[in-house]
């Protein structure tokens, strides 16, 4: 069976923990931020984790990882 090509969105997007988990970055934190409070802007500055739901659609995505 040949190699899966990685998806070039999801290379951009998501990264693999040591753990296994997939790290994601928060949305609405690109633009419109005048109207955020500091405290909302800075938790989602932070990094989460993909919900365990949402991993089967995601690890396909990065054959590199598993």
């Amino acid at each position: 069976m040949p190699k899966l090509k990685t998806k070039s969105g999801a290379k951009k997007r998501f990264k693999i923990t040591g753990s296994g988990k997939i790290k994601r970055k928060k949305a609405y934190m690109n633009h419109i931020l005048t109207k955020k409070e500091t405290k909302q802007k800075r938790n989602l500055a932070q990094k989460t984790t993909v919900k365990k739901v949402d991993e089967g659609n995601i690890k396909p995505m990065l054959p590199y990882a598993f």
